[in-house]
């Protein structure tokens, strides 16, 4: 069992799930693309059912089920899967709602021409070809790919024990790295970013900041922030609409509108009259029609906090390098793709030279024949059959005189001279016995000669890019702006700011609240608009519900955006916003401050009191405190700018003062005066800048008598 599944495994790994870093592909991708260009299914060529290229894949190459070679095949369709398509499909291929494609028996479908820059050179031993499953004919292990498709269309797979999930990018921006690795081979990761600065979806969401992709490109690993693209449109009257224009990588658009409308019917979304799908072959158009008080950034906010409009793509750079599964960064994988078409073009290159080399040999031996024409046709006639024949025109020593500058054109390839003679090979024989009477001319000797002239042009050439690295380096720079002239888009994805999440208070209409508070430590919120304005004789309404023994010590109007400080009795200070606190009806007592704040055994609190909501408006504002004992004493206001959820010591109570207790909180500026009286009846009234500055958690302050 052990072995059998670690086969198995391995077997999932290298050969089936995962795809090579060099060309990009899974095997099941290469075969549908080889086996379409050996069925003559190419661009510029009629369309075919789609069921013969199934069959062709999966009868000679892929011995698996014929759904999955088709949907492989549906998807390099799918201009929303891929960024670069690689076959040119005719009929129904699915749609990003998604629905799946018509069957196989009713498309069709073609190369595509940017499909032939991973199939090109496929003919001149450029890569290493393996028998099929049942070893009748020769498969590539790999195609002669010229450009990185791997990162240009991504990947996506599960394999045992390990996934990859690559996204796509822009083929112009992975080109110019490329380039660019080319010029500077000890190019850092960090460079190579500011080349790419993060993927390109064929969607086209907003990229919500570069972090994820960061990680990605320096780890291997991190999660890209997409967001839907959207408009607000007026619509009759003063309502307002949010359009959606494109949606997340990945993200069915019919599964999003649904998880709209769940939204918008369980409240999560609030403000949200109607939606509906008005996407046509011209783009996507979801449209969400606001209620008339709605406000379209809080419906967004919400929009993107519950539903697939906002989602992550988590990228796992994971590919088959050298045979094994790796985590990559990107320097990594365009390392890997120069490194490969570095071979490739020298096995190119050698393959062309040996066939430019056979071929100036067998042209030398016709150069032999037409200067020596007499002689050849005598040993022809005075041969029993082509076997003497050829074996008569080998044995025979021509004079090099007249052919001497034809060798010399080509004298790499013709090194075994010796002498004033020249021996024919036997293909050289047999090229002169099979040649056509229409050459044997002056003006076929010279037409030879051309060719020749220019085998030696392209054996020269051949020579000196194998023999030179920057010349090697020069033609692959050249096919990789080749590429980039004719396939290149532009970017479709915008990268917007970044995005560090969304505060629950950008969920939040802002909406003027009463806030009542209750001696026994109740309180809630209750929208201003419940409490209609009367007329003289009114009978006023309920505000809140009490216990007997209750009473409400506060009450104010405020936004719900507003920040409340509460003071407890032991000199500890919370902080909330008004939308935090419970929302309750006029008739409601609302909940127990306990169980919104961390408050202690025997701590209550005291004194609530509201700030500004813009923290600007901060700056000389001071809190006043006074205590059960008769202290005084003044705060700035920075010391509250943060409090913690736990709270904060605004004031200390200690030694012979530990049992003293807060009993008033004043928001007051320089200007203001402040009044204090006792429980004698005795008051005093001085300026606030007179009270004594202190900072938070000091000691109780200075007796107010001793201030006057």
């Amino acid at each position: 069992m052990k072995s059998s599944y670690l086969d198995y495994a391995m077997s999932v790994i290298v050969a089936r799930a995962l795809p090579d870093v060099r060309d990009g592909l899974k095997p099941v991708h290469r075969r549908i693309l080889f086996a379409s260009q050996e069925g003559g299914m190419v661009a510029g060529r009629p369309y075919r059912k789609s069921a013969k290229i199934v069959g062709d894949v999966m009868g000679n190459y892929h011995p698996h089920g014929d759904s999955a070679i088709y949907d492989a095949l549906a998807r390099m369709t799918q201009d929303w899967s891929l960024r670069v398509p690689l076959i040119d499909g005719q009929g129904n291929f699915g749609s990003m709602d998604p629905d799946p494609p018509a069957s196989m028996r009713y498309t069709e479908a073609r190369l595509k021409k940017v499909a032939n820059a991973l199939l090109d050179d496929l003919d001149k031993d450029t890569v290493d070809f393996q028998p099929n499953y049942d070893g009748s004919r020769e498969e590539p292990s790999v195609l002669p790919a010229r450009f990185p498709n791997l990162l240009v269309n991504g990947a996506g797979g599960i394999a045992v024990g390990m996934a990859t999930n690559i996204p796509p990018h822009n083929l112009g921006e992975v080109i110019r790295a490329c380039l660019a690795y080319i010029e500077n081979p000890a190019i850092t990761v960090d460079e190579l970013i500011e080349i790419i600065p993060a993927p390109d979806f064929p969607t086209g969401p907003l990229i919500l900041g570069q972090g994820g992709a960061r990680n990605a490109y320096r780890d291997g690993k991190g999660s890209i922030m997409m967001r839907a693209r959207h408009e607000i449109e007026e619509g009759k009257g003063d309502r307002r609409s949010i359009v959606l224009t494109s949606i997340p990588f990945q993200v069915g658009k019919n599964g999003l509108v649904e998880k709209i409308a769940e939204a918008a019917k369980d409240k999560r979304i609030e403000g949200v009259a109607d939606i509906r799908d008005e996407s046509s072959r011209k783009g996507v158009r979801v449209v969400i029609d606001l209620k008339r008080d709605a406000t379209p950034d809080v419906v967004l906010n919400q929009l993107w906090r519950h539903t697939p409009a906002q989602s992550n793509f988590p990228a796992n750079m994971l590919a088959i390098r050298g045979g094994r599964p790796e985590v990559l960064t990107l320097r990594d994988f365009i390392e890997a793709f120069i490194r490969f078409r570095e071979e490739v073009i020298t096995r190119r290159t050698k393959f062309l030279l040996n066939k430019a080399r056979d071929r100036a040999h067998i042209l030398l031996g016709l150069v032999v024949a037409v200067t020596n024409l007499d002689e050849v046709v005598k040993i022809i006639r005075a041969s029993s059959d082509p076997a003497a024949a050829r074996t008569a025109l080998m044995a025979q020593h021509w004079p090099i005189g007249e052919i001497l500058p034809y060798i010399k054109l080509v004298e790499a390839i013709e090194t075994e001279i010796e002498g004033d003679s020249y021996q024919l090979s036997e293909i050289q024989a047999r090229a002169i016995l099979e040649l056509r009477l229409n050459r044997l001319t002056a003006l076929g000797r010279d037409e030879i000669g051309d060719e020749l002239k220019e085998l030696a042009v392209e054996i020269e050439e051949y020579l000196a890019i194998l023999g030179d690295r920057v010349k090697l380096y020069a033609v692959m720079r050249e096919e990789l702006e080749a590429i980039d002239r004719e396939f290149s888009t532009p970017r479709i994805c915008e990268i917007a700011p970044s995005w560090d999440g969304l505060d629950d208070e950008d969920l939040m209409e802002r909406e003027e609240m009463v806030v009542t508070v209750t001696h026994g430590g109740y309180i809630k919120r209750t929208a201003l608009a419940t409490f209609r304005a009367q007329n003289r004789g009114g009978k006023g309404r309920a505000g809140m519900a009490t216990k007997d023994e209750d009473a409400v010590t506060e009450l104010f109007v405020t936004s719900t955006h507003t920040p409340v400080l509460f003071f407890s009795n032991i000199g500890k200070v919370y902080r909330l916003k008004v939308w935090k606190l419970p929302e309750g009806g006029p008739s409601t007592k609302g909940r127990p401050m306990v169980n919104l704040l961390p408050l202690g055994e025997s701590e209550v609190i005291s004194n609530v009191l509201t700030l500004p909501e813009d923290e600007a408006e901060w700056g000389g504002l001071s809190v006043v405190f006074a205590t059960a004992k008769g202290y005084a004493r003044r705060n700035s206001m920075d010391a509250f700018a943060n409090v913690p959820s736990n709270g904060k010591i605004a004031m200390k109570f200690e030694g012979e003062d530990a049992d003293d207790r807060l009993i008033g909180v004043e928001l007051l500026t320089a200007d203001d005066d402040v009044l204090l009286a006792s429980r004698a009846g005795k008051a005093i009234r001085f300026a606030a800048d007179d009270i004594r500055e202190f900072q938070s958690r000091a000691s109780t302050g200075v007796r107010a008598m001793k201030l006057a």
